[in-house]
Parts: structure tokens; sequence; C-alpha cells
């Protein structure tokens, strides 16, 4: 059966109850990729202006959390892999050298050693990338990267289609762009302007002292984002870099 065809069918192998709606389109999307493709977890992301990394969806709990903890330190294969447009991949000791933070936190909260992560070559919102994880460093040698980017295009397919053929109000975006993962994640939009606005800072400066307290309490910025907007973090009590 071709790649297409194998993407089709792992797709409607997860039409469960509890994923229905658009907003969960890329959930859905992950899910399939993540059974079609020999890895252990699949996530799915953009990344935009301003630093503002917006997670779409994930096949489990600890890809969502891979998620987190990458977007927490600010720094990791999937980002690099937005940036640079290429594909990163990092087995145990590749992200320890080159995202130390990243790797521990990874190590210590999911089971994961090792992660592929690919651009999404087809034009979407934002600079799209797909992070693939491995709880084995000699899986990575299985995984068929022609294959892998071909199924990138076609949830890119998916993404895309859906936006031109569903309503949407101007300004808003199609409803995959608002679901869980990206609501959680707007709340860190949110701390930050009132973090500026309190501290009297630049929006880049109040996100660095979130990322700052959630690395020194073992929690991520989206914890944290959400105990400043729910009025239960001050934000004068944030902890600067190296405090």
């Amino acid at each position: 059966m071709s790649i297409a065809g194998r993407f089709e069918d792992a797709l409607v192998s997860v039409a469960e109850p509890d994923l229905d709606g658009p907003e969960l389109l890329p959930t859905r999307l992950a899910r399939a990729c993540a059974r079609m493709l020999p890895v252990d977890g699949f996530g799915i992301s953009l990344s935009g202006t301003e630093q503002k990394r917006i997670p779409l969806g994930a096949s489990c709990e600890a890809a969502a959390v891979a998620e987190r903890l990458q977007f927490t330190v600010g720094a990791g294969p999937c980002m690099t892999a937005q940036e640079s447009r290429e594909p990163v991949f990092a087995l145990h000791e590749d992200l320890q050298r080159r995202w130390p933070p990243f790797a521990g936190l990874l190590a210590e909260h999911t089971p994961y050693c090792a992660v592929v992560a690919l651009p999404l070559r087809e034009a979407i919102s934002g600079l799209g990338a797909v992070d693939l994880y491995f709880r084995r460093e000699d899986a990575v040698a299985e995984l068929d990267v022609f294959e892998a980017m071909a199924v990138g295009d076609l949830l890119t397919s998916e993404l895309s289609d859906t936006a031109v053929w569903s309503d949407w109000r101007p300004g808003h975006g199609p409803d995959w762009l608002h679901g869980p993962a990206a609501r959680r994640r707007s709340r860190v939009w949110e701390a930050m302007g009132q973090v500026a606005l309190v501290l009297e800072t630049e929006t880049a400066a109040a996100l660095a002292l979130m990322r700052a307290t959630a690395y020194a309490t073992d929690r991520t910025v989206d914890d944290v984002a959400a105990d400043l907007v729910e009025g239960r973090l001050d934000p004068r009590k944030l902890r600067g870099p190296g405090d």
C-alpha cells in the first residue's frame, strides 16, 4: 500500500469519540502519524513571531510534556528545525551536548532518549515542524526519513485543506489553531503582557523571567503562566536567570 493509503488508514483508525471536533484535528493527525511510523511519540507545532511557539497536537501526554519542556528552556531540536528549516537528528549524547537543560528535563520527565525534528515543507500558518520521539536510540536508525517527510507533507495537506474548506473569522484562523494545547499556550502570551506591565519591562524579558522561574522550580512555563493569570503568583516574585 502507498504511503498516502497507509496514512488515510491510520487517520481513520483514530476516529475516537474523545477526538471529535475540528479543533482536535492536529491531535488526530499526531496519533495517526505515531501509529504509522516507528516512533514512540509524535508532536506538531508552529513557530511564529516573538518566540510564539504554538503546540497544535501530540500523540500522547509524554509527547505533549516534551514539547512544553522544550519551550520552557527555549531551545531544542524542534525549535532548531523550525529556525533552520533542516531536519535535526538528536540521540542522547547529541541532546546533552547541544541542549543540556532540555536533555536533563527530557530524561527526568519523559521516557524519551532521542528526538528527530523535521520541518514541514509545505506552507501553513507559521513555521511548522514535527517532533518524533524515541525510547530507544537504536530505533532512530529504523526510521525511513523519506517516509517521515512524506507523512509530514500529508498532515500539512490535511491542515491546509481544512483551512481552505472551513469557515473561520478573519484574524482567528481555522479551528485547529485553537485546540486545547494552543489555548493553554495562549495563557503564556497573556502572562507575558501582565508581567511586562507590572515590572515595566519588555515582553521578551518577561518571558525570560517566566522561563527562569519555571526551570528553577521544576515546572513548565505553561504552569507558571497559569499561576500568573489566575493570580496565584505575583509577577514581582518571579526569579531572574541565575537567581
